[in-house]
């Protein structure tokens, strides 16, 4: 394999968990981002979601509390806005990510990382 490859884990999240586990499994040493520990700022998110080739809506836990508390559902919230929520919240950020080169994938379920890894 070549490229160094990267996860934004958490830890206490067992997709997370399960991402990490893998990747050890195939002998990969992934640098690991704890993400709540050293948030993303919103120029990272913007890289993330250029790699996922996804938008902003596609990355945001919906269903987390701070999602509602912030009216993040609201269909005018653009993009801006929505990437903006993410670096001040990071708890907002879908996970994990496992980025290799320029390619992510958000592991749901963890075996989503593999085509990462071809």
């Amino acid at each position: 394999m070549t490229g160094p490859v990267v996860i934004y884990h958490n830890p206490r999240c067992s997709k997370s968990r399960a991402a990490l586990d893998l990747l050890r499994s195939r002998g990969i040493a992934p640098r690991i981002v704890l993400y709540l520990e050293t948030p993303p700022d919103a120029a990272t998110i913007d890289d993330l979601l250029r790699r996922l080739d996804l938008p902003p809506r596609a990355l945001i836990r919906s269903g987390d509390a701070e999602y509602g508390a912030l009216g993040l559902a609201a269909g005018a919230v653009d993009d801006a806005a929505l990437v903006a929520a993410m670096a001040s919240h990071p708890r907002l950020i879908e996970r994990p990510i496992v980025v290799r080169g320029e390619r992510a994938v958000i592991a749901r379920p963890a075996e989503r990382l593999l085509a990462l890894l071809d």
